[in-house]
């Protein structure tokens, strides 16, 4: 066994794409806020620098800290990040946006906890599976400690109104458990289960039913629902097979709602088209393969289901957000990572993509 005392180059490597890309590209959607304000403008683009700074030294430390330090508290991580996140139940803490209760105001910032809750959950989860080894081919440590686990982030996030945070959470602990041994059967049934709870959110929540009416015909209410899907295929479209141009959108101006945000994705297409909105998919699967090959080579089964996790956590979430914007999937909530505006999700990204970094030191001649 030969333990790596640096971290892999090529993980680096796209990391610092990412990175990089991301930055020029919201640089350039955040000009969509001179239209309105330019002090606006200002204060957005000095906070999201600010947030790539701060992520990038969270970036540093993470990558420096023992990731095995992470197993022995992964517990206190986890209801630590649970213990935050009911900070939001209560009126004079919690920020609302569209409807939604999900930040927390601290004066000068705010940040959205349900980041720090999706590490934390891979954190632990992963302790848990490679704590119960062989066993997690039975149901007693496999589907019946994530159906808990998985019960009291959803009384959480769902008062939250954030299915979109419990989807991705739920599929990544399906994958893991997976990857961890436990029979397809099982699995298969934990899809199912999921399946059906996000049925019966979208019956029983007006928000939700909403995205997905809107989801099969966009057109009807052009003006109203439908109308951040319409802007957002025109942006896509008129982007072409190489764009606009950088800084050359039009749509990210008063067009597009949150071109900063949920929308980013239609700007970048806009700006750099149909060639620039491959490179960017190439960018995250090329992040993803090279972290499931760290994580099939980590000398133990918690750093490569960890990992794991966070690879696949970081996939999920952007590719939501893509295929949203796309209109292959209904609209969701989910950021485009290392893209778009949230300097929670920034740091909390960079600072677990760090955790791999550290992984990564500590990989297998295979």
């Amino acid at each position: 066994m030969n333990k790596k005392l640096k971290i892999d180059k090529v993980f680096l490597f796209s990391v610092i794409l990412l990175s990089a890309f991301g930055f020029l590209i919201f640089s350039s959607a955040s000009l969509g806020l001179l239209a309105k304000e330019v002090s606006n403008y200002n204060f957005v683009a000095a906070k999201q620098f600010i947030g790539l700074m701060i992520g990038l030294v969270a970036f540093l430390l993470m990558s420096k800290l023992p990731y095995k330090t992470l197993r022995k508290y992964s517990f206190y991580i986890f209801i630590s990040a649970i213990i935050i996140n009911l900070l939001l139940f209560i009126p004079f803490i919690s920020v609302s946006h569209g409807g939604a209760s999900r930040w927390i105001d601290l004066g000068p910032i705010t940040f959205q906890p349900s980041e720090l809750l999706k590490i934390a959950f891979i954190i632990y989860f992963a302790a848990w599976l490679s704590g119960v080894k062989d066993k997690v081919s039975s149901i007693k440590y496999s589907i019946l400690p994530y159906l808990g686990i998985v019960s009291i982030l959803s009384m959480i996030l769902l008062a939250q109104s954030d299915t979109d945070t419990l989807v991705v959470i739920s599929g990544t602990g399906i994958l893991m458990l997976y990857a961890a041994g436990s029979k397809t059967k099982h699995v298969a049934t934990l899809i199912l289960a999921l399946l059906i709870l996000v049925s019966i959110v979208i019956a029983v929540r007006p928000y939700a039913r909403q995205r997905v009416m809107t989801f099969f015909n966009s057109s009807v209410n052009s003006q109203s629902s439908g109308y951040q899907i319409q802007q957002s295929l025109i942006a896509i479209g008129s982007g072409g097979f190489t764009g606009r141009g950088f800084g050359q959108s039009i749509q990210k101006f008063n067009y597009l709602p949150e071109p900063i945000g949920d929308s980013i994705f239609a700007v970048q297409a806009e700006e750099f088209g149909f060639i620039g909105s491959i490179a960017l998919v190439l960018l995250f699967v090329f992040f993803l393969i090279k972290t499931i090959k760290i994580s099939i080579r980590t000398e133990d089964s918690f750093g490569g289901l960890l990992a794991l996790g966070i690879g696949i956590l970081i996939i999920t979430e952007s590719f939501m957000n893509i295929s949203s914007m796309l209109g292959i999937i209904p609209l969701s909530g989910m950021p485009l990572l290392f893209v778009s505006h949230g300097g929670t999700a920034l740091i909390i990204t960079l600072a677990a993509v760090g955790i791999i970094a550290n992984i990564s030191k500590f990989q297998k001649n295979i």
